[in-house]
């Protein structure tokens, strides 16, 4: 059964950073895409970044773009998210994902994504 745990959380200052990270309990993790999701309230969950499983390319949204960046350690199975300068539109619940051998063109959708961790807040006061 494939789990992913996501930590890191919490409430951070405007221009502050926080690293997320989430382990996955996957056999064969160097074959999965992995990918940030995060979701403010009343909103819908939007892409954050993904890293491809093939070759490590590195995906991000516009609006963390030069803030974010992910990262991975297949020998840990873990996925990383350093986020800097965070800004209070920030602030949401932030998921990682799991596609198994996901397709490049893909990388932002959600529907994609076999697994999903339970989320872990972020909060961003200004």
């Amino acid at each position: 059964q494939v789990q992913l745990v996501e930590s890191g959380g919490g409430l951070v200052q405007a221009g502050g950073s926080l690293r997320l990270s989430c382990v996955a309990s996957i056999r064969t993790f160097s074959a999965y895409t992995m990918g940030w999701f995060r979701q403010a309230p009343g909103k819908e969950r939007e892409f954050v970044a993904a890293m491809h499983w093939s070759g490590g390319s590195t995906y991000y949204a516009d609006s963390v773009k030069g803030r974010f960046t992910i990262s991975r350690d297949n020998v840990k199975s873990t996925v990383y998210l350093q986020m800097n300068s965070l800004k209070p539109e920030d602030t949401a619940v932030y998921y990682c994902a799991a596609d198994y051998r996901g397709s490049r063109t893909s990388v932002a959708e959600s529907r994609v994504y076999n697994y999903w961790g339970q989320g872990t807040q972020v909060t961003v006061s200004s």
